[in-house]
């Protein structure tokens, strides 16, 4: 079954989202205006509850990737090529469930999303004043992947630390995420359109400031 593009947006009316590179200040905004704005709150991989036990082999084979891993040594050692190409793959393929998941819960109360949707999907199933784009140099989205109380970046750190040679398999993985944060995924983003703020590497503390633009460019304030 496909849906046309125009049913979907209707269905979505109510769902903002915020996309971006890693480090940008995504999940702290997308929680500050939920918390803000009485909105429903749709963190990070919010759809695994049921990816992970919907997604098939044969339709969605990355998602499926996780739930086969005997030893997640092997998630943190492989290319930064195939590491990057795992990511979007699964952005896409997670694209499906993030829909119907959204269209199920924001009938009766706005949403707002960290999502991973796609750049380009998201063209055709929002709007302009429904989408955030959040970015910030390359610098920090690799260096200071793990500077943070997130349990799930804490458990890929402490599977690096356990492998035979940590520190190349530390380098081994920034490579990949420099590769997902690349110059050309940045210029992407930030030609894309869509609304875009960027975090300066300055150490100023902006989340109340990025939290009004982005509330203000949402038409959440009245």
């Amino acid at each position: 079954m496909n849906i046309a593009n125009n049913i979907l947006k209707h269905y979505l009316k109510n769902v903002y989202f915020i996309t971006g590179t890693a480090y940008a200040g995504k999940s702290t905004t997308v929680k500050m205006l939920a918390d803000r704005f009485d909105m429903i709150f749709c963190g990070e991989n919010y759809h695994s509850a049921v990816s992970d036990i919907v997604a098939s082999p044969e339709l969605q084979p990355d998602i499926c990737y996780l739930n086969g891993l005997t030893d997640f040594r092997d998630f943190v050692t492989r290319s930064p090529e195939e590491y990057e190409r795992w990511v979007f793959s699964v952005g896409r393929e997670a694209a499906e469930f993030e829909v119907a998941e959204l269209i199920s819960i924001s009938k009766d109360k706005k949403v707002i999303v960290d999502t991973n949707i796609p750049i380009d999907l998201l063209k055709e199933i929002s709007d302009y004043d429904h989408v955030a784009v959040m970015v910030c140099p390359q610098s920090m989205s690799v260096e200071r992947f793990f500077d943070r109380d997130d349990p799930e970046k804490r458990f890929i750190l402490d599977v690096i630390k356990s492998c035979d040679d940590p520190e190349a398999v530390m380098e081994n993985y920034r490579r990949g995420l420099a590769l997902i944060n690349s110059q050309k995924n940045y210029d992407e983003l930030v030609g894309s359109g869509f609304f875009t703020v960027v975090r300066e590497d300055d150490g100023t503390d902006t989340r109340e400031e990025v939290c009004d633009l982005i509330a203000k460019h949402f038409g959440l304030c009245k």
